[in-house]
C-alpha cells in the first residue's frame, strides 16, 4: 500500500473517496472544509461518493480513497475500518483521535471502570460494545495521516495531492524542538515552564509555540523522541517531572512507546 495515482492511469478515472467518522468531535472533518479557497478544486479532482458528515446514506461498496477521523472505540468501529481497508487502495488517518487515539484514548486504562464512573453504571445500549479506545493504525494498516488536533487544512491538502499524483516524500520523524529552533523561538523551559515540543513530531510549523503557547503534544510522540532523556531535562529546568508524564496522556496513552519507556 502507499501512494499511488489514479487520475493519470489508463482509463483517466478519478479517485472514489469516502469521509469516514468514528469517535471524534468531527472537527478535523470540518477543518477540511475550512479550505474553502481550494475546495473546489479540491472536489473537481476527486469523485467523492461518501462524507458521513453530510449524509445519512451507507458507504459505498467500492471506492478508491478512504480518509477516516476519529479513534477506534467499539466493536462496530473496529469492523467498519477493516471493511474499510479491504476496499480502499489507500487509506488515510486525519486528526489526532485517528492517528494516536487522542483524547478518548485516556480512557483505554481501566476502561470498565472510567465508563462506570461517566454512565453511573452500564454504558447504554446504544454505545455498542465498547473497546479500549486505540488508533486506526492499530486495528488497520494505514498509508498516510495527516496529524495534530485539529488537522490544519492546507496539510491535508497537500498530503490528499500526494496520494492523487504519488509522492516519494517521507513522514517527518524529528521532535519538534528543531522546528523551534527554525523560527528563533525562545524555548518555554527557561522559564520553568512544561512544554512537550521535547517528544512531539514536528510538521506543524510550531504554530502553537509560534502563539506563545507550549506545545501539547497533538501530533503525537515522535519515533525520534527521547522520553527518559526529556524526563532529565524537566529536573534540570525545574519542571515537574510527573507533570510531563500526565501531559503525555492525553495524546500518547496507547502509544506502545511510551509504555517503552517506562510510563506504563
Amino acid at each position: 500500500m502507499g501512494a499511488f495515482s489514479l487520475i493519470t492511469d489508463a482509463e483517466r478515472r478519478v479517485p472514489r473517496v469516502v469521509v469516514v467518522g468514528l469517535a471524534s468531535c468531527f472537527g478535523c472533518q470540518i477543518q477540511i472544509t475550512n479550505a474553502e479557497p481550494y475546495l473546489m478544486q479540491i472536489l473537481g479532482q476527486i469523485d467523492l461518493q461518501y462524507w458521513q458528515l453530510v449524509t445519512s446514506e451507507d458507504m459505498p461498496d467500492e471506492f478508491d480513497v478512504a480518509i477516516i477521523e476519529g479513534a477506534v472505540t467499539t466493536r462496530e468501529a473496529e469492523q467498519t475500518v477493516r471493511a474499510v481497508r479491504e476496499r480502499a487502495a489507500h487509506v488515510m488517518a486525519i486528526g489526532a483521535c485517528a492517528t494516536t487515539a487522542g483524547v478518548t484514548g485516556m480512557a483505554a486504562p481501566g476502561l470498565g471502570g472510567r465508563v462506570g464512573e461517566v454512565y453511573e453504571g452500564a454504558a447504554p445500549e446504544s454505545s455498542g460494545e465498547l473497546i479500549e479506545p486505540r488508533p486506526v493504525s492499530a486495528v488497520i494498516e494505514v498509508d498516510s495521516e495527516v496529524l495534530c488536533c485539529p488537522i490544519d487544512p492546507m496539510d491535508f491538502v497537500a498530503a490528499l495531492q500526494r496520494v492523487l499524483f504519488g509522492s516519494n516524500r517521507l513522514p517527518d520523524t524529528r521532535t519538534l524542538c528543531s522546528d523551534c529552533k527554525r523560527n528563533e523561538t525562545e524555548c518555554f523551559y527557561n522559564d520553568a515552564t512544561l512544554c512537550l515540543g521535547l517528544v512531539t513530531r514536528a510538521g506543524c510549523g510550531a504554530r502553537c509555540v509560534n502563539l506563545g503557547r507550549p506545545c501539547n503534544g497533538c501530533a503525537g510522540l515522535s519515533p525520534d523522541a527521547n522520553v527518559e532523556a526529556a524526563r532529565m531535562a524537566c529536573a534540570t529546568y525545574g519542571v515537574d517531572v510527573a507533570a510531563f508524564d500526565k501531559a503525555l496522556e492525553m495524546f500518547n496513552q496507547v502509544n506502545p512507546a511510551l509504555a517503552e519507556s517506562g510510563d506504563e
